[in-house]
């Protein structure tokens, strides 16, 4: 069996009584303290977590941008130097290679950020299929990658690194100093909730992790862990690959269309999901709100009148709401929001009624 890699701060995590999981061949903190302490002091004041197992590709050269263009689902136009987007990688068929952010860092030179169980994958994808004259590389050891998240993340950001970042926008970028190290950071997350995510030198990533933490902790920062990080995306409704999206899915499919720009000319997978995004789908993701006692998981059915219509792509306790919910997949003449439904728990039909996403918003 391969050792696992370990981030930057694996000692920290030890030391602060961390228990660890395996995760895409990474040993990382699951948990600190109860899941649920660590998911309400997110949606309450704030969290950190480490995500530096996320993978890094670099894309430089004179046709940079036009290999971002031609790979990825949104549209890199959009974007100025020090600018982040949401975007996917798809196959020809329309299925979903991976989802990532896309930064500009500079009019040549970009930064795609990835999951990190499809780091080799993506980089391999990326690899075959850029410009002769792009460079592509492996960057994910130069970054430890850090989230603060939470409504009181930007006080906390601000305090350290000054008044200016309130006004940067969603997905905006900037680069800052945190205890004498640089970083670039934007302002996205992966919680529903206002936040940042910092990329720093790898070797520098305990400094700022400390330096965060103590700067927080007066306002209740709390380190957090991959547990409330997965609970936090289910209530926010957001999709994780290997559950809502995988190479047989379609952004469109995930509500994603969003994020696919046909307006910008041809890129892999764009003769599918234009059509899709005119034509429409045969399924839908869809947010579930159990009205009974019970937690939908992954492949669990879902069923109308005893009839198969869906099934279930992830699911947890709600620790906002106190009751099962989830996402999943269902016909696309059931995915209307207000629609009750019932998830096959073991032998028992439980109620659920499909609803919007977010299913938590962020000011409940």
């Amino acid at each position: 069996m391969a050792e696992l890699a370990r981030s930057p701060l694996y000692e920290l995590h030890r030391a602060a009584g961390a228990r660890f999981v395996e995760f895409a061949g990474w040993e990382m903190p699951l948990q600190y303290t109860k899941i649920s302490q660590e998911h309400l002091a997110v949606r309450r004041a704030a969290g950190l977590f480490d995500v530096s197992h996320m993978g890094e590709i670099e894309l430089c050269g004179p046709s940079a941008f036009a290999t971002v263009q031609s790979l990825t689902t949104n549209d890199a136009q959009r974007l100025r130097n020090l600018e982040a987007q949401y975007s996917l990688l798809c196959l020809p068929t329309g299925g979903v290679v991976d989802d990532l952010l896309v930064y500009r860092l500079e009019d040549e030179r970009f930064l795609l950020c990835v999951n990190a169980a499809n780091t080799a994958k993506d980089l391999d994808w990326t690899r075959r299929h850029a410009y002769s004259d792009t460079v592509v590389r492996d960057a994910s050891r130069d970054y430890a990658l850090l989230a603060l998240q939470g409504p009181k993340a930007t006080d906390i950001f601000a305090s350290l690194v000054g008044e200016n970042v309130r006004s940067v926008p969603r997905y905006g970028c900037c680069t800052v100093s945190i205890g004498g190290t640089r970083a670039l950071c934007s302002r996205s997350g992966y919680t529903g909730e206002d936040g940042w995510e910092l990329f720093c030198p790898w070797n520098d990533a305990p400094a700022v992790w400390n330096t965060l933490l103590a700067a927080g902790a007066p306002a209740g920062l709390v380190p957090a862990g991959l547990a409330a990080r997965d609970t936090l995306r289910i209530e926010a409704g957001l999709p994780l690959y290997g559950h809502e999206l995988d190479e047989h899915t379609t952004p469109v499919e995930a509500g994603l269309g969003w994020a696919v720009r046909c307006s910008k000319g041809a890129f892999l997978g764009s003769e599918v999901l234009c059509r899709q995004k005119q034509s429409g789908v045969e399924r839908k993701l869809v947010g579930l709100v159990l009205t009974e006692p019970g937690i939908p998981r992954q492949g669990y059915d879902i069923m109308k009148n005893g009839k198969h219509i869906g099934v279930v792509t992830s699911g947890c306790k709600s620790p906002v709401l106190g009751t099962g919910i989830g996402l999943g997949y269902v016909a696309s003449a059931e995915a209307w929001v207000g629609n009750t439904v019932q998830v096959q728990i073991r032998q028992h039909l439980v109620s659920a009624n499909i609803v919007a996403r977010p299913l938590v918003r962020p000011d409940v």
